[in-house]
């Protein structure tokens, strides 16, 4: 994926004399220390990462990590105390104001953590304020905010007033704005932070949907370690000022660069953060439609099985036989079209292991895992879906059961 923003090294201090702190840091002082000392305040240290283009980039951590003052780096409201942030090739901290001014317009919006919304304005008139700002026509400015007040499942609300709305539908005006200026960049804030459970998961789901339609190259800001893992393609962890780590949820669950890691997601739910492909095994054991009754029995009994999928040239699911069925046919005098049953359930290789759940328990058979084109690709046993719960249990079903 390509590149679209390389953070380089970039350090805020505030204080009166910023630069002047940057040695303490190097040499291990704290934060409380450097306070102490200097009467200056280490907002982020030495962050390094690259974000790709159309990726959902989430930085997490406590409260006082450096997360929020990091993300205002990313449109200079924080004026980084040293390193570059490079967005499509240009380092952006060394623009002048009118080249900041267009960047902030154009190219990165923002959805604030207590959405920002003018309570004197319409949500219509919400929506179209930056683009009000930018000297856009009326009718064309109103053209483009219902069209992002629809994005958001917001239609029939434009002349309504944020004090008629709910805290979700206020952030999704908000949201419904930063759309509304087509920027590259979004950058959030913990934005659904002030929403009661329900509602925050209502929200992330619509960013998702919202997400996949439009490809922006998102900035999460969370606290919470499941928001992160179930929004995040990629997820930096900060503590102290520091990132401590960077990688896929996936990445992070399996191999914590430290203990602090360990700590911070052993509470995590891993069945949002896990996949029917992460648990799934190979499908070694098949039957193809063209194959007999005593090739099936052959092969179930060679893998200690009792049903075996059978499937097509292209791999498609055509139905599954038990062991059963095919020796009590084989008596009738029946072939292996006349006993395929159909009561097995397909799951796709992307669905997370907490939907699977229900249809593991439900099926009596094992769950057939199919690709985009509809190929069975693997099976999932109910043991699988457990063991997925489990980070250390999926390698060791992996290894028993391949």
């Amino acid at each position: 994926m390509e590149t679209k923003i390389k953070i380089d090294r970039v350090s805020k201090i505030f204080g009166s004399k910023p630069k002047s702190v940057i040695p303490l840091v190097k040499d291990g002082k704290n934060k409380e220390e450097i306070l102490a000392e200097t009467g200056h305040t280490v907002g982020v240290y030495d962050a390094s990462f690259d974000i790709k283009k159309g990726e959902v980039f989430v930085i997490m951590g406590l409260s006082g990590s450096g997360k929020s003052t990091l993300i205002r780096c990313f449109n200079l409201l924080n004026k980084p105390t040293d390193g570059s942030i490079v967005i499509d090739g240009i380092d952006i901290t060394k623009s002048n104001k009118q080249e900041l001014k267009k960047i902030r317009q154009e190219k990165i919006a923002m959805v604030f953590q207590h959405f920002g919304l003018f309570s004197h304005r319409t949500i219509l008139a919400n929506v179209e304020y930056g683009l009000e700002i930018r000297g856009v026509s009326k009718e064309e400015r109103r053209a483009i905010a219902m069209k992002n007040i629809e994005i958001v499942g917001l239609k029939g609300y434009e002349e309504k007033y944020p004090d008629e709305l709910s805290g979700g539908m206020q952030q999704r005006v908000g949201l419904a704005r930063a759309l509304a200026n087509d920027p590259d960049i979004l950058l959030m804030d913990e934005p659904f932070s002030a929403l009661d459970p329900l509602i925050r998961r209502e929200m992330q789901l619509e960013l998702l949907d919202i997400q996949e339609r439009l490809q922006k190259t998102i900035i999460f800001i969370t606290h919470d370690v499941n928001e992160a893992f179930k929004l995040g393609d990629r997820v930096a962890v900060m503590k102290d000022g520091h990132v401590v780590q960077v990688g896929t949820p996936e990445e992070i669950i399996e191999e914590p660069a430290n203990e602090y890691i360990s700590e911070f997601i052993k509470d995590i739910d891993r069945s949002k953060v896990f996949q029917a492909d992460h648990v799934m095994i190979k499908p070694n054991a098949l039957v193809s439609l063209k194959d007999g009754l005593n090739v099936a029995i052959k092969e179930m009994e060679d893998n200690g099985i009792s049903s075996v999928y059978v499937v097509d040239r292209g791999r498609h699911v055509q139905g599954i036989v038990t062991i059963d069925d095919a020796i009590q046919a084989k008596k009738d005098k029946k072939k292996l079209t006349d006993i395929l049953r159909s009561d097995y359930a397909v799951v796709q290789r992307d669905e997370y292991i907490h939907e699977l759940i229900p249809k593991a328990l439900e099926s009596k058979y094992p769950l057939a895992v199919e690709n985009e084109e509809g190929k069975l690709v693997g099976f999932i046993l109910r043991v699988h879906v457990l063991s997925g719960l489990v980070s250390e249990d999926i390698v060791e079903s992996e290894q028993y059961y391949s």
